[in-house]
């Protein structure tokens, strides 16, 4: 059996679901000695996943301003005003 901590499977989103794999004589050993590295493991492996999901949204919303900030450069800071659809009244 290893002692060094590795992170957890994909797989293994959630306390429950990490029992669920185990054989049933090992739940049952799980319940009678019980100790908080599996919550701790699991509850780092989510907050992991979750600081790189943001990452990545961060990212995406770095990418999304920049290509706005280019477009209003491009299209509207000292431009010429759009051209008139003749409805104005004169």
């Amino acid at each position: 059996m290893s002692t060094s901590w590795e992170p957890l499977p994909s797989t293994y989103r959630s306390k429950q679901e990490f029992l669920a794999s185990l054989p049933p004589w090992r739940r049952l050993l799980q319940k009678l000695n019980w100790h908080p590295t599996i919550d701790k493991g699991v509850q780092q492996y989510a907050i992991e996943q979750r600081l790189l999901q943001l990452e990545s949204e961060i990212e995406r919303l770095e990418q999304a301003n920049s290509r706005l900030a280019r477009f209003e450069r491009e299209h509207l800071s000292g431009s010429t005003p759009p051209p008139s659809t003749g409805d104005s009244f004169s």
